[in-house]
């Protein structure tokens, strides 16, 4: 174990070196393997949601001001998991694996008296990164979509730029609330523990007035201050002057909930204690090819064997493919078609809340804006691209790929039936025609997946030789060269 840190640590100090040569964004730096994660940054949205409870709880709330103060201990309540990962903290941070455009993760959360909680996560763009997700509860009459394009960089702390936004709707009281993505410092990577810091100003603005303004800091170079800490107070935007609740204390840890007026404590819980639930996928070999599990799962089990060059050539295939992918776009003057969301232009109700402070949010014009079309949520039926498989290879059915799918609501809670398909669907034959050309195509990208496991050298965790730090240094520097951009 001792050798394994060291060698941990060396491989970390050659990494960084490399890594502090590079100027601008490092979002497609090639990590070395025991830094990366096992999952990917279209699966992070999960714990937006993994408190189904508090995902739910404002639908619910009569009054207006409570309502708002419902949303704000939600969003304080979602950031342990998403900072970490679901990771325990002691384990520090691991980086995720970079998303490939057109990347999805499909789930959900059941529960008899929370109903239904469903979420889908789609990597809409790559150059810049950009996932956008969607999750609702039909029950409760809560909905929340948002995107993030993160940018990232180097300067003895990663610093992770955050460009997006949050918006979740309570249909029963047709209101709106803005929720900002803030912005992470990674600290401690040179001690060999690595962990997040929220820092900056940011505001959680509703459409009924109500905002909740918040603050987070954390401990400074110099050892002062408090980790992970966080300041907030809700105001009416008419009286700005006239604070109505109060927050405090560590996000991931205890946070306390305070009447301003009275200067009682209402409320409080802890982060660490509340209790998670693990979100719903369907098994591997029922996944479309591009769900995100299915598309990284030879990476994955490369990293849970501690197969570094497995792990290397995995990925390579993945991204090679990718590469080829949109050199073949460009070639055609063809783009990439998105399944779930659409591109706009503008957000009107972001426009207009985001008026009351337009500090808090940053959306790239390059990137766009990106919103869920809940008409092909409800209607597009998987495979999601056809023949077309993550790695650019192309599966040969008899029949037309683009006419032919499964629906996979009983999968992962998403109902699938498109408008070209639904004539179709009315035949059991073509149904169970259709199902076959799914399971060719899961059949296929595991013999692609086979085949490739036995071209590829193996490297057991008990015979593989531990290379040199100049192996590992010059091993970096070259995959870093040839990153996929």
């Amino acid at each position: 174990m001792a050798n394994e840190i060291a060698y941990n640590r060396s491989a970390l100090r050659d990494f960084l070196g490399s890594v502090a040569t590079v100027s601008g964004d490092l979002s497609n730096i090639t990590a070395p393997p025991f830094v990366l994660s096992e999952n990917s940054t279209v699966e992070i949205p999960q714990y937006w949601a993994d408190h189904p409870s508090l995902f739910v709880s404002q639908g619910a709330e009569e009054d207006a001001e409570r309502r708002s103060l419902s949303v704000l201990k939600y969003f304080l309540g979602t950031l342990r998991n998403q900072q970490y990962a679901g990771r325990s903290e002691g384990s520090g941070v691991k980086k995720p694996l970079n998303a490939f455009l057109g990347e999805l993760f499909l789930g959900h959360w059941k529960d008899e008296e929370l109903g239904e909680t469903r979420l889908v996560a789609e990597q809409v763009s790559h150059h810049p990164p950009i996932t956008a997700c969607y999750l609702w509860n039909d029950k409760h009459g809560v909905r929340a979509q948002g995107f993030t394009q993160q940018e990232i960089t180097f300067s003895g702390n990663v610093i992770v730029k955050q460009k997006g936004y949050a918006m979740l709707h309570l249909d029963k009281w047709e209101e709106d609330y803005l929720i900002p993505v803030p912005n992470i410092k990674v600290k401690g990577i040179f001690g060999g523990v690595p962990y997040p810091e929220l820092e900056g100003d940011y505001s959680l603005i509703s459409s009924n007035g109500y905002i909740s303004k918040i603050k987070f800091s954390g401990k400074s170079f110099f050892g002062s201050g408090q980790k992970h800490k966080f300041e907030a107070k809700l105001y009416h935007s008419d009286r700005p002057d006239q604070i109505l609740y109060t927050a405090g204390g560590a996000w991931n840890g205890k946070i306390t909930f305070n009447d301003a007026r009275s200067g009682k404590e209402i409320e409080s819980f802890n982060a660490q204690k509340i209790e998670s639930v693990k979100v719903q996928v369907a098994d591997l070999a029922e996944q479309d090819p591009w769900e995100s599990r299915n598309a990284w799962q030879e990476v994955v089990g490369a990293l849970n064997n501690g197969n570094m060059r497995g792990v290397a050539n995995a990925k390579s295939r993945l991204e090679d493919g990718q590469r080829h992918m949109r050199e073949e776009e460009q070639a055609t003057g063809k783009q990439w078609q998105t399944v779930f969301f659409e591109r706009k232009e503008r957000d009107p109700i972001f426009d207009k809340l985001s008026a009351l402070d337009p500090g808090s949010f940053i959306v790239d014009k390059a990137g766009g804006v990106w919103k869920a079309n809940r008409e092909a949520i409800q209607n597009v039926r998987k495979p999601y691209h056809g023949d077309l498989l993550p790695n650019n290879e192309r599966v040969k059915t008899e029949n037309s790929p683009r006419d032919s799918g499964v629906d996979v609501s009983e999968q992962n809670g998403v109902a699938v039936t498109s408008a070209a398909q639904d004539q179709a669907a009315d035949s059991e034959e073509t149904a169970e025609a259709n199902g076959h050309v799914f399971n060719n195509l899961a059949l296929r990208q595991r013999e692609i997946n086979s085949q490739e496991r036995k071209r590829a050298p193996s490297i057991s965790a008990t015979t593989y030789k531990e290379p040199t730090d100049e192996q590992v240094e010059a091993f970096l520097r070259a995959r870093h060269s040839n990153a996929y951009r």
